[in-house]
């Protein structure tokens, strides 16, 4: 996925890649115009207290948790929890994807 066309989408696991929490993973919550999301992971960083970064220092990863963005879609919210599980499916995904030595982006 180039960075120029890409569009960010509630629910999509990003890593950033500025600031206190880079290299770490998270869950684009809300979409504030085409320069700031919110994200949010769940442990550090709760739903409700969710940081607004600038997507020039963020990466945007080719994966969109459904469960995340069908709570969002459907209540406006999402739980910690959910949060919590969108990023370790991620990780886990990634970690078995390169035990079996397939090319990994990101």
């Amino acid at each position: 996925m180039s960075e120029a066309d890409s569009v960010p989408k509630v629910g999509q696991i990003v890593r950033i890649k500025k600031g206190r929490d880079a290299e770490s993973l998270s869950v684009i919550v809300n979409i504030l115009d085409d320069r700031y999301v919110l994200i949010a992971d769940g442990d550090k960083r709760k739903f409700d207290r969710a940081k607004r970064k600038n997507l020039n220092h963020l990466e945007l990863l080719d994966f969109i948790s459904p469960e995340v963005a069908r709570s969002i879609l459907e209540t406006g919210r999402v739980t910690n929890g959910k949060l919590r599980y969108a990023v370790a499916k991620f990780s886990d995904e990634k970690v078995i994807a390169l035990k079996k030595g397939e090319q990994v982006d990101g």
